[in-house]
Protein backbone atom coordinates (compact mmCIF):
# COMPACT_ATOMS: atom_id res chain seq x y z
CA UNK A 1 0.00 0.00 0.00
CA UNK A 2 3.02 2.32 0.11
CA UNK A 3 2.40 3.19 -3.55
CA UNK A 4 -1.18 4.37 -2.86
CA UNK A 5 -1.56 8.15 -2.60
CA UNK A 6 -4.45 9.34 -0.43
CA UNK A 7 -6.25 12.41 -1.88
CA UNK A 8 -6.71 15.37 0.44
CA UNK A 9 -7.17 19.13 0.29
CA UNK A 10 -5.03 21.99 1.51
CA UNK A 11 -5.87 25.68 1.80
CA UNK A 12 -3.57 28.57 0.97
CA UNK A 13 -4.54 32.19 1.15
CA UNK A 14 -3.01 32.92 -2.25
CA UNK A 15 -4.51 30.03 -4.22
CA UNK A 16 -7.43 28.95 -2.03
CA UNK A 17 -8.44 25.31 -1.62
CA UNK A 18 -6.34 22.93 -3.66
CA UNK A 19 -6.39 19.18 -4.14
CA UNK A 20 -3.23 17.24 -3.40
CA UNK A 21 -2.19 13.73 -2.39
CA UNK A 22 -0.15 12.27 0.43
CA UNK A 23 1.64 8.93 0.69
CA UNK A 24 0.21 8.25 4.14
CA UNK A 25 0.91 4.51 4.08
CA UNK A 26 4.55 5.21 3.22
CA UNK A 27 4.87 7.96 5.83
CA UNK A 28 3.17 6.23 8.78
CA UNK A 29 3.56 2.44 8.37
CA UNK A 30 4.32 1.77 12.05
CA UNK A 31 1.51 4.01 13.31
CA UNK A 32 -1.04 2.31 11.05
CA UNK A 33 0.22 -1.14 12.05
CA UNK A 34 -0.13 -0.32 15.76
CA UNK A 35 -3.60 1.22 15.38
CA UNK A 36 -4.97 -1.63 13.24
CA UNK A 37 -3.55 -4.29 15.58
CA UNK A 38 -4.80 -2.39 18.62
CA UNK A 39 -8.32 -2.19 17.15
CA UNK A 40 -8.27 -5.89 16.24
CA UNK A 41 -7.24 -6.90 19.76
CA UNK A 42 -9.94 -4.64 21.21
CA UNK A 43 -12.60 -6.39 19.12
CA UNK A 44 -11.29 -9.80 20.16
CA UNK A 45 -11.34 -8.65 23.80
CA UNK A 46 -14.94 -7.36 23.93
CA UNK A 47 -16.15 -10.48 22.09
CA UNK A 48 -14.42 -12.68 24.73
CA UNK A 49 -12.25 -14.46 22.17
CA UNK A 50 -9.33 -13.96 24.55
CA UNK A 51 -9.76 -15.74 27.91
CA UNK A 52 -10.32 -13.81 31.13
CA UNK A 53 -8.36 -16.30 33.23
CA UNK A 54 -4.80 -15.25 33.94
CA UNK A 55 -2.18 -17.66 32.65
CA UNK A 56 -4.16 -18.99 29.69
CA UNK A 57 -3.01 -18.49 26.12
CA UNK A 58 -4.15 -15.13 24.77
CA UNK A 59 -4.78 -13.50 28.16
CA UNK A 60 -1.85 -11.07 27.76
CA UNK A 61 -3.38 -9.80 24.50
CA UNK A 62 -6.49 -8.38 26.18
CA UNK A 63 -6.83 -4.59 26.04
CA UNK A 64 -8.67 -4.31 29.37
CA UNK A 65 -5.84 -5.51 31.61
CA UNK A 66 -4.79 -2.02 32.65
CA UNK A 67 -8.03 -0.06 32.26
CA UNK A 68 -7.92 0.76 35.99
CA UNK A 69 -4.93 2.99 35.23
CA UNK A 70 -7.08 4.87 32.74
CA UNK A 71 -9.86 5.38 35.28
CA UNK A 72 -7.59 6.33 38.20
CA UNK A 73 -5.38 8.77 36.31
CA UNK A 74 -6.09 12.48 36.59
CA UNK A 75 -7.34 14.51 33.69
CA UNK A 76 -4.58 17.05 34.19
CA UNK A 77 -1.49 17.14 36.38
CA UNK A 78 1.65 19.18 36.92
CA UNK A 79 4.97 17.32 37.29
CA UNK A 80 6.43 17.46 40.79
CA UNK A 81 10.05 17.61 41.92
CA UNK A 82 12.06 15.09 43.89
CA UNK A 83 13.56 12.50 41.54
CA UNK A 84 17.13 12.47 40.23
CA UNK A 85 17.93 11.20 36.75
CA UNK A 86 21.20 10.35 35.02
CA UNK A 87 22.49 11.18 31.57
CA UNK A 88 23.22 8.53 28.97
CA UNK A 89 26.05 9.07 26.54
CA UNK A 90 24.66 9.22 23.04
CA UNK A 91 27.65 9.74 20.76
CA UNK A 92 26.93 6.48 18.93
CA UNK A 93 23.35 7.56 18.30
CA UNK A 94 24.53 10.84 16.82
CA UNK A 95 26.81 9.12 14.32
CA UNK A 96 24.19 6.48 13.47
CA UNK A 97 21.53 9.14 12.91
CA UNK A 98 23.84 11.11 10.63
CA UNK A 99 24.60 7.99 8.62
CA UNK A 100 20.92 7.03 8.33
CA UNK A 101 19.96 10.48 7.04
CA UNK A 102 22.89 10.86 4.65
CA UNK A 103 24.36 13.77 6.62
CA UNK A 104 28.09 14.20 7.25
CA UNK A 105 29.41 12.92 10.60
CA UNK A 106 28.65 15.37 13.40
CA UNK A 107 31.56 17.70 14.31
CA UNK A 108 32.91 18.11 17.82
CA UNK A 109 30.75 21.13 18.66
CA UNK A 110 27.55 19.32 17.63
CA UNK A 111 28.34 16.33 19.85
CA UNK A 112 29.25 18.60 22.75
CA UNK A 113 26.05 20.60 22.32
CA UNK A 114 23.94 17.45 22.18
CA UNK A 115 25.42 15.88 25.32
CA UNK A 116 25.24 19.23 27.12
CA UNK A 117 21.53 19.59 26.32
CA UNK A 118 20.90 16.03 27.52
CA UNK A 119 22.57 16.92 30.81
CA UNK A 120 20.37 20.00 31.19
CA UNK A 121 17.19 18.07 30.40
CA UNK A 122 18.16 15.36 32.91
CA UNK A 123 18.52 18.02 35.60
CA UNK A 124 15.13 19.49 34.66
CA UNK A 125 13.57 16.04 34.53
CA UNK A 126 14.85 15.29 38.01
CA UNK A 127 13.45 18.58 39.29
CA UNK A 128 10.06 17.88 37.72
CA UNK A 129 9.77 14.37 39.07
CA UNK A 130 10.60 12.25 36.02
CA UNK A 131 11.61 8.66 36.74
CA UNK A 132 14.29 8.20 34.09
CA UNK A 133 17.01 10.05 32.23
CA UNK A 134 16.22 12.19 29.19
CA UNK A 135 18.43 11.28 26.29
CA UNK A 136 18.46 10.18 22.68
CA UNK A 137 17.34 6.58 22.26
CA UNK A 138 18.41 3.98 19.75
CA UNK A 139 14.77 3.11 19.02
CA UNK A 140 14.38 6.48 17.33
CA UNK A 141 17.26 5.63 15.01
CA UNK A 142 15.43 2.44 14.09
CA UNK A 143 12.25 4.44 13.45
CA UNK A 144 14.17 6.71 11.07
CA UNK A 145 15.47 3.66 9.22
CA UNK A 146 11.94 2.28 8.78
CA UNK A 147 9.98 5.44 8.01
CA UNK A 148 12.78 7.29 6.14
CA UNK A 149 11.56 10.41 7.94
CA UNK A 150 14.14 12.52 9.77
CA UNK A 151 12.67 16.00 9.55
CA UNK A 152 13.34 18.31 12.48
CA UNK A 153 9.74 19.49 12.26
CA UNK A 154 8.54 15.92 12.82
CA UNK A 155 10.73 15.67 15.93
CA UNK A 156 9.44 19.00 17.23
CA UNK A 157 5.80 18.00 16.71
CA UNK A 158 6.48 14.66 18.38
CA UNK A 159 8.03 16.45 21.37
CA UNK A 160 4.94 18.66 21.67
CA UNK A 161 2.64 15.63 21.56
CA UNK A 162 4.64 13.92 24.33
CA UNK A 163 4.50 17.06 26.48
CA UNK A 164 0.72 17.08 26.10
CA UNK A 165 0.55 13.38 26.99
CA UNK A 166 2.64 14.03 30.08
CA UNK A 167 0.17 16.67 31.31
CA UNK A 168 -3.08 14.99 30.26
CA UNK A 169 -3.08 11.95 32.51
CA UNK A 170 -5.93 10.05 30.91
CA UNK A 171 -4.61 10.57 27.39
CA UNK A 172 -1.24 9.17 28.41
CA UNK A 173 -2.86 6.30 30.31
CA UNK A 174 -4.83 5.36 27.21
CA UNK A 175 -1.66 4.00 25.63
CA UNK A 176 -1.21 1.62 28.56
CA UNK A 177 -4.08 -0.40 27.07
CA UNK A 178 -2.01 -1.31 24.00
CA UNK A 179 -1.72 -5.14 24.18
CA UNK A 180 1.67 -6.63 24.92
CA UNK A 181 1.79 -8.62 21.65
CA UNK A 182 1.43 -5.37 19.69
CA UNK A 183 4.31 -3.81 21.64
CA UNK A 184 6.31 -7.00 21.18
CA UNK A 185 5.79 -6.94 17.43
CA UNK A 186 6.84 -3.30 17.31
CA UNK A 187 9.98 -4.12 19.32
CA UNK A 188 10.89 -6.88 16.87
CA UNK A 189 11.05 -4.34 14.07
CA UNK A 190 12.56 -1.48 16.07
CA UNK A 191 15.33 -3.42 17.80
CA UNK A 192 15.97 -5.40 14.65
CA UNK A 193 16.76 -2.12 12.92
CA UNK A 194 18.85 -0.99 15.89
CA UNK A 195 20.90 -4.20 15.75
CA UNK A 196 21.35 -3.87 11.99
CA UNK A 197 22.46 -0.25 12.29
CA UNK A 198 24.94 -1.23 14.99
CA UNK A 199 26.41 -3.96 12.81
CA UNK A 200 26.53 -1.60 9.84
CA UNK A 201 29.09 0.50 11.73
CA UNK A 202 31.54 -2.30 10.95
CA UNK A 203 31.26 -1.66 7.22
CA UNK A 204 34.60 0.16 7.23
CA UNK A 205 36.65 -2.64 8.79
CA UNK A 206 38.16 -5.51 6.83
CA UNK A 207 35.75 -8.38 7.42
CA UNK A 208 38.03 -10.80 5.56
CA UNK A 209 40.51 -10.53 8.42
CA UNK A 210 40.46 -13.44 10.89
CA UNK A 211 41.63 -10.99 13.55
CA UNK A 212 38.53 -8.80 13.10
CA UNK A 213 36.20 -11.80 12.94
CA UNK A 214 37.64 -13.04 16.24
CA UNK A 215 37.07 -9.67 17.92
CA UNK A 216 33.52 -9.33 16.61
CA UNK A 217 32.46 -12.93 17.24
CA UNK A 218 33.97 -13.18 20.72
CA UNK A 219 32.48 -9.88 21.83
CA UNK A 220 29.00 -10.77 20.58
CA UNK A 221 28.97 -14.31 21.98
CA UNK A 222 30.40 -13.51 25.42
CA UNK A 223 28.33 -10.32 25.53
CA UNK A 224 25.21 -12.50 25.35
CA UNK A 225 26.39 -15.57 27.29
CA UNK A 226 28.08 -14.12 30.39
CA UNK A 227 25.31 -11.68 31.42
CA UNK A 228 22.73 -14.45 31.01
CA UNK A 229 24.85 -16.76 33.17
CA UNK A 230 25.15 -14.08 35.85
CA UNK A 231 21.38 -13.51 35.86
CA UNK A 232 20.68 -17.24 36.21
CA UNK A 233 23.31 -17.71 38.92
CA UNK A 234 22.88 -14.90 41.43
CA UNK A 235 25.47 -14.71 44.17
CA UNK A 236 28.31 -16.14 42.07
CA UNK A 237 30.20 -12.86 42.34
CA UNK A 238 31.44 -12.71 45.94
CA UNK A 239 34.21 -10.25 46.74
CA UNK A 240 33.38 -9.88 50.42
CA UNK A 241 31.61 -6.55 49.94
CA UNK A 242 27.90 -6.73 49.20
CA UNK A 243 27.84 -3.24 47.69
CA UNK A 244 30.74 -3.98 45.36
CA UNK A 245 29.13 -7.31 44.43
CA UNK A 246 25.94 -5.51 43.43
CA UNK A 247 27.89 -3.06 41.28
CA UNK A 248 29.79 -5.83 39.48
CA UNK A 249 26.60 -7.85 39.00
CA UNK A 250 24.83 -4.85 37.46
CA UNK A 251 27.77 -4.04 35.18
CA UNK A 252 28.59 -7.55 33.98
CA UNK A 253 24.90 -8.42 33.79
CA UNK A 254 24.42 -5.79 31.07
CA UNK A 255 25.10 -7.34 27.67
CA UNK A 256 25.73 -4.08 25.84
CA UNK A 257 28.25 -2.82 28.38
CA UNK A 258 30.18 -6.07 28.72
CA UNK A 259 30.34 -6.69 24.96
CA UNK A 260 31.47 -3.11 24.37
CA UNK A 261 34.24 -3.31 26.99
CA UNK A 262 35.41 -6.67 25.70
CA UNK A 263 35.43 -5.47 22.09
CA UNK A 264 37.33 -2.32 23.12
CA UNK A 265 39.94 -4.39 24.98
CA UNK A 266 40.47 -6.93 22.20
CA UNK A 267 40.58 -4.34 19.41
CA UNK A 268 43.26 -2.34 21.22
CA UNK A 269 45.44 -5.29 22.29
CA UNK A 270 45.44 -7.61 19.27
CA UNK A 271 47.85 -6.39 16.55
CA UNK A 272 46.19 -4.92 13.49
CA UNK A 273 46.80 -2.21 10.90
CA UNK A 274 44.79 1.02 10.80
CA UNK A 275 43.27 -0.03 7.48
CA UNK A 276 42.34 -3.44 8.89
CA UNK A 277 40.64 -1.85 11.91
CA UNK A 278 38.84 0.78 9.82
CA UNK A 279 40.70 3.65 11.49
CA UNK A 280 41.61 5.27 8.18
CA UNK A 281 37.94 6.00 7.54
CA UNK A 282 37.50 7.70 10.93
CA UNK A 283 40.67 9.74 10.42
CA UNK A 284 39.28 11.04 7.15
CA UNK A 285 35.98 11.84 8.86
CA UNK A 286 37.74 13.77 11.63
CA UNK A 287 39.66 15.75 9.06
CA UNK A 288 36.44 16.52 7.21
CA UNK A 289 34.55 17.62 10.32
CA UNK A 290 37.42 19.83 11.46
CA UNK A 291 37.55 21.73 8.15
CA UNK A 292 35.80 25.10 8.01
CA UNK A 293 35.50 24.89 4.23
CA UNK A 294 33.01 22.01 4.37
CA UNK A 295 29.69 23.68 3.51
CA UNK A 296 27.74 20.53 4.33
CA UNK A 297 28.58 20.96 8.01
CA UNK A 298 26.50 24.14 8.13
CA UNK A 299 23.47 21.98 8.86
CA UNK A 300 24.89 21.53 12.37
CA UNK A 301 24.88 25.29 12.98
CA UNK A 302 22.49 27.02 15.32
CA UNK A 303 19.45 28.90 13.92
CA UNK A 304 20.56 31.64 11.53
CA UNK A 305 19.66 34.64 13.71
CA UNK A 306 21.67 33.13 16.61
CA UNK A 307 24.55 31.95 14.42
CA UNK A 308 25.09 35.45 13.00
CA UNK A 309 25.56 36.88 16.48
CA UNK A 310 27.93 34.10 17.52
CA UNK A 311 30.10 34.61 14.44
CA UNK A 312 30.71 38.21 15.51
CA UNK A 313 32.30 37.19 18.85
CA UNK A 314 35.67 35.46 18.50
CA UNK A 315 35.76 34.02 22.03
CA UNK A 316 32.90 31.65 21.14
CA UNK A 317 35.45 29.75 19.05
CA UNK A 318 36.83 28.29 22.28
CA UNK A 319 33.46 27.06 23.61
CA UNK A 320 33.00 23.34 22.81
CA UNK A 321 29.27 23.68 22.08
CA UNK A 322 29.50 26.54 19.58
CA UNK A 323 29.85 26.06 15.82
CA UNK A 324 33.40 26.78 14.74
CA UNK A 325 34.91 25.21 17.85
CA UNK A 326 38.03 23.14 17.33
CA UNK A 327 39.69 20.95 19.94
CA UNK A 328 43.03 22.07 18.53
CA UNK A 329 44.32 25.32 20.04
CA UNK A 330 46.31 26.22 16.96
CA UNK A 331 43.26 25.72 14.74
CA UNK A 332 41.26 28.11 16.89
CA UNK A 333 44.05 30.71 16.72
CA UNK A 334 44.16 30.33 12.94
CA UNK A 335 40.42 30.94 12.75
CA UNK A 336 40.68 34.13 14.78
CA UNK A 337 43.63 35.24 12.67
CA UNK A 338 41.58 34.82 9.50
CA UNK A 339 38.71 36.88 10.92
CA UNK A 340 40.94 39.67 12.20
CA UNK A 341 43.51 39.44 9.38
CA UNK A 342 46.32 40.08 11.89
CA UNK A 343 49.47 38.35 13.06
CA UNK A 344 49.06 36.49 16.33
CA UNK A 345 51.57 36.22 19.15
CA UNK A 346 51.01 33.48 21.69
CA UNK A 347 52.93 31.30 24.16
CA UNK A 348 53.49 27.57 23.79
CA UNK A 349 55.28 25.65 26.57
CA UNK A 350 56.53 28.94 28.10
CA UNK A 351 58.23 29.90 24.82
CA UNK A 352 57.16 33.02 22.96
CA UNK A 353 56.30 32.29 19.36
CA UNK A 354 55.56 35.09 16.91
CA UNK A 355 54.17 33.44 13.82
CA UNK A 356 52.17 34.58 10.84
CA UNK A 357 49.63 31.77 10.84
CA UNK A 358 47.98 32.85 7.61
CA UNK A 359 44.51 31.93 6.48
CA UNK A 360 45.18 28.67 4.71
CA UNK A 361 43.15 26.31 6.85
Amino acid sequence: MKNIDVPCFIYKKSSGCKKTSLSLFKMFPILFAICISWLLYYILTITDVFPKEKGKWGYAARTDLYTDVLYKSAWFRFPYPGVFASIIKSVGDYYACAWMTGAPPPPVHAIGRGIGMEGITCLLGGAWGASSGFSSYSQNIGAIGITKTASRRVIQVGAFVMIVHGCLGKLGALFVTIPQPVIGGMFFVMFGMVAAIGISNLRNVVLDSSRNLFVIGTSLFLGLALPMWIQKNPGMINTGSSEFDQILTALFGTSMLFAGLLGFFLDNTLPGTDEERGMLYWKRMREQTSSDESQELNLYNLPAFIQRQIDKVHCFTFLPFCPGYSSSFSSAIKRICCKTNKDVKFTVNETNVNEDLGCNL
